[in-house]
């Protein structure tokens, strides 16, 4: 991916009405964030350095949303993360879930657990964020993209 153009139309609708509801606002820019490549090269390769995106309203910073994927059973799902401007996770919501089994984890009391986590967080399925049953592999999953998100976002603050 290269810009914000590369995300899928409904996703782009998706990602928009999330940003409108949680920063109160009407319109925004969207902003590919450049990463040092000095930067990058202690990033691991999970992290897409072309889906992360500085949102700014009117010339202020508000925060920022990085558009990834996971794996599940045997397919994969979509995700935003938006964080504010410290990169805490104000938001996650999933895009689009393939599998036929497993979807819990696309509710919004589920994925509320996450937020207020930050580059500085760890977090541990089981322990910090619930299982669902029957949902395991892709809720282990969702866990561990939020944490290596948090890992690769805590390089930018070095």
């Amino acid at each position: 991916m290269s810009s914000f153009a590369d995300i899928p139309k409904n996703y782009q609708k998706k990602i928009d009405k999330e940003i409108f509801s949680i920063f109160e606002i009407e319109t925004y820019k969207k902003e590919l964030v450049v990463i040092d490549a000095a930067v990058l090269e202690q990033m691991n390769g999970e992290f897409d350095s072309n889906s992360f995106f500085k949102i700014v309203e009117q010339e202020e910073h508000l925060g920022y949303f990085y558009f990834g994927t996971a794996p599940s059973k045997a397919d994969v799902f979509d995700y935003v993360v938006i964080l504010d401007k410290d990169l805490i996770i104000k938001k996650i919501k999933i895009l689009a879930y393939r599998e036929d089994w497993g979807g819990e984890i696309t509710s919004k009391r589920w994925l509320k657990q996450f937020a207020g986590s930050n580059p500085e967080s760890s977090l541990k399925y089981g322990t910090d964020v619930m299982g669902i049953s029957g949902a395991t592999i892709s809720a282990r999953s969702m866990t561990n993209a939020v944490n290596s998100l948090l890992l690769n976002l805590s390089k930018l603050q070095d």
